[in-house]
């Protein structure tokens, strides 16, 4: 019996190895707006990334900006810079940096920083009394956000 429990615990152990090597978000460390490294060792799956920017409780790219290799998608955005060739204009650095908080390339930016949880402005809490209270999660995970850097790097020209 003592074996069995054990083994479970190994089992789970190494289940959660990966999620251990995920760079918190305000660890991110940001040169010039370029994320080097990968916010979790590992490869995205651009597949993965098209869902993320598709969908409407993650990522949701596409309510801004128009991809042309994306025609399905339904009341594509024009209030930002359509992504096509993106991967000839951008290093996966600079795409992973623009990804994760824009406003660190591009400081006037719009667009919403998909990996921070702390500095926002809730004016809510004064107003309200509804703001939540301390850091909020990150809008996406850290491989979410290596998923839709791998799929820009598929928009080429």
């Amino acid at each position: 019996m003592k074996r069995k429990l054990c083994l479970v615990v190994a089992v789970g152990a190494s289940l959660a190895t990966p999620a251990l090597t995920e760079v918190a978000p305000s660890e991110v460390y940001f040169a010039e707006g370029k994320v080097e490294t990968s916010l979790t060792g590992m490869q995205g799956d651009a597949a993965n990334g098209v869902k993320v920017m598709t969908t409407a409780g993650l990522g949701n790219c596409v309510a801004c900006h128009t991809i042309a290799a994306l025609p399905d998608v339904q009341f594509p955005g024009d209030i930002a810079p359509p992504l096509d060739g993106v991967a000839d204009r951008w290093t996966e650095a600079e795409l992973r940096g623009i990804v994760a908080n824009a406003k660190m390339t591009f400081e006037g930016s719009f667009m919403p920083a998909f990996y921070k949880t702390e500095g926002f402005i809730r004016p809510g809490g004064g107003y309200t009394g509804k703001a939540p209270e301390g850091d909020l999660p990150p809008i996406l995970t850290g491989q979410e956000i290596e998923d839709v850097v791998a799929f820009l790097l598929t928009l080429k020209e």
